[in-house]
């Protein structure tokens, strides 16, 4: 029973230390990008990732922690001005403005499989994701059936793509938010933290 109970308390710690674009506190509304909008979105397209440090304090625990400074992803829907997420409320969309507003720095990244046909499929295929758990487990590469983390949520929507042209830098297991640039071109990027 006592090794239970480590085990449990254990990865209660684990999921707490790798759970960064998964838990939501406070907002500090005067260190965020909300304002650049219309300037952001000029440089966006269908199916674009968007690679951000967020501005609660789990966002600056998981870069932290995965030494990097980018701390969550998402993909964009052009067609709604919205992207697509996972975090700790599971996987559902919120609007551009919003998702800038609790964001210092975003970095905007085409996939490598993207082209007018996959950029659609990807929406779609996100977007039938909505309303699935987010993957607490996947973080430390313990996978949970119908469940994403964001860095998954994003990768899994180009799945398709990625099948028929596998990359030559190969996935790893668990994909860190400052990492998608290695499966992608930056097009866009807000720069040194505020």
């Amino acid at each position: 029973m006592k090794r239970k109970i480590s085990e449990f308390v254990l990865w209660c710690c684990i999921l707490a230390l790798f759970s960064g674009c998964a838990v939501k506190v406070g907002v500090d509304v005067n260190k965020t990008l909300g304002e650049d909008h219309e300037a952001f979105k000029n440089v966006l397209t269908h199916g674009d990732w968007l690679v951000a440090r967020g501005i609660h304090e789990t966002d600056n625990f998981i870069a932290g922690a995965t030494n990097m400074p980018l701390s969550h992803a998402a993909i964009y829907d052009a067609d709604t001005d919205e992207v697509i997420e996972a975090d700790g409320s599971g996987v559902h969309t919120t609007a551009l403005k919003d998702f800038l507003a609790k964001s210092q720095r975003v970095m905007a990244i085409v996939p490598i499989w993207a082209d007018e046909q996959t950029r659609a499929a990807a929406i779609k295929r996100a977007k039938s994701k909505i309303g699935l758990n987010y993957n607490y487990t996947g973080l430390i590469g313990l996978d949970t059936p119908n469940s994403f983390y964001c860095t998954q949520l994003a990768i899994d929507a180009y799945k398709d793509a990625i099948d028929a042209n596998p990359p030559q830098n190969p996935l790893p297991h668990v994909v860190k938010p400052g990492q998608m640039y290695h499966w992608g071109r930056i097009i866009y990027d807000s720069g040194a933290l505020k």
